[in-house]
């Protein structure tokens, strides 16, 4: 548990990214944080919600649990709505049919950008990373949310190569690259919820956790960010999305820390 509460840092990052869904949207979302967030949205306020996994299930359903180690894994086609191939998961995405994608990376940007490909030089990388699997079409087709701790290695001025893209380089840079929709929408850690200037596109502060300073969140952040004198506070997980987000996952293998 963390020492702010009674929710671990896992906990916090799930409540706050289902609190962004909304009833009647499609997400794309993995498993881990982003299928626990989505699924605690369709519990308490977004029955209508539909849940896209990449390995071509359409509205799993989510038996408390038994959580799927990967979107590929048979359990997630249980009383699933429809099963297709990857191959149609992508038209839909290019079809226009999904809202939101849940992202995740080794590396983001001041712009949004997001890196899961390696770290370091690319001709001699210091760490290889998984790569982007559908990253890129999920990214560039979708309002984006990303899910991640909080700290100043993960939160940099540049990333070392975009994986999948916000932002790009601020501004209209992503229209001029011919990515006219989606983008980044929210990124939550486990100190606040941050969103994207409208005009320059970098990032900057909408709300901080109940018990975190703006100096703690700059501190863990590689760039400058900007931060409002009068940013509001986020309202701490309420004990009904703590014990739905826990029935979901009793052995806590994603929520333990």
């Amino acid at each position: 548990m963390t020492e702010r509460s009674h929710y671990t840092a896992s906990e916090l990052l799930a409540v706050m990214s289902a609190r962004l869904l909304h009833d009647g949207q499609i997400v794309f979302a993995g498993v881990g944080i982003p299928l626990l967030a989505a699924t605690l949205a369709q519990r308490l306020h977004a029955p209508g919600l539909t849940i896209l996994f990449e390995g071509g299930v359409v509205g799993p359903f989510v038996v408390p649990g038994e959580l799927p180690p990967s979107t590929n894994e048979q359990r997630c086609t249980r009383r699933a709505n429809m099963v297709m191939p990857i191959t149609d998961v992508l038209l839909l995405l290019q079809r226009g049919y999904v809202d939101v994608g849940f992202m995740g990376g080794a590396q983001i940007d001041r712009f949004g950008n997001l890196n899961s490909s390696f770290i370091g030089d690319p001709d001699d990388p210091k760490t290889r990373l998984p790569g982007t699997g559908g990253g890129n079409d999920i990214s560039s087709l979708t309002q984006m949310i990303v899910a991640m701790k909080h700290e100043k290695r993960r939160f940099v001025s540049e990333v070392d190569f975009i994986t999948s893209p916000g932002f790009i380089s601020g501004g209209d840079s992503r229209a001029q690259s011919g990515l006219i929709s989606g983008g980044m929408y929210r990124v939550v850690t486990d100190l606040a919820v941050l969103g994207f200037d409208k005009d320059t596109r970098e990032m900057c502060v909408l709300g901080l956790h109940p018990g975190v300073s703006a100096e703690e969140v700059q501190d863990n952040t590689g760039f400058d960010l900007h931060i409002p004198s009068d940013v509001p506070r986020t309202q701490p997980p309420e004990s009904n999305e703590l014990a739905v987000l826990r029935e979901l996952d009793p052995d806590r293998l994603y929520t333990a820390n």
